[in-house]
């Protein structure tokens, strides 16, 4: 007697666990990334501080003074002061908020650090913000 070959019952889900592992992993990589983008590409080595305020968060005009003492408008390096004054009056007059935010390099000269804070505030800025990342007390002992 021919015996008849029975089928294979027919899956009709979709299996969506190679999906969500991928999902998985491009939520790491934009976690992991996201920080980078944020701060710009400049590489600033930001002091450390116990206060650190939300003001940081409101980040609209950032002056970056490096290790080297190059100056950065937003993460574009503005090299000569006269033409920083003249893009800092430009943003603070088109912005609301009238706050420079400092991120000035640990190792950066400090009279470099007060010659961009002068130039901010002749520029109209009327609150300056120096960066800082928190302070970590079990890394320090």
């Amino acid at each position: 007697m021919i015996q008849k070959r029975k089928r294979g019952k027919i899956i009709n889900e979709i299996n969506i666990t190679p999906l969500t592992d991928l999902m998985m992993v491009l939520l790491v990589i934009f976690m992991v990334t996201t920080p980078m983008i944020l701060q710009g590409g400049i590489r600033i080595s930001l002091p450390q501080a116990k206060a650190v305020t939300d003001e940081t968060l409101q980040k609209t005009i950032i002056v970056g003074v490096s290790s080297s003492g190059r100056t950065y408008l937003n993460s574009t390096e503005v090299a000569d002061p006269e033409m920083l004054s003249q893009k800092l009056k430009n943003m603070l007059a088109a912005s609301s908020e009238k706050t420079v935010i400092i991120e000035g390099d640990k190792a950066a000269f400090h009279g470099r650090i007060v010659e961009v804070m002068s130039i901010a505030k002749a520029a109209g800025a009327e609150k300056l913000s120096i960066s800082t990342v928190p302070f970590d007390e079990k890394k320090d002992k």
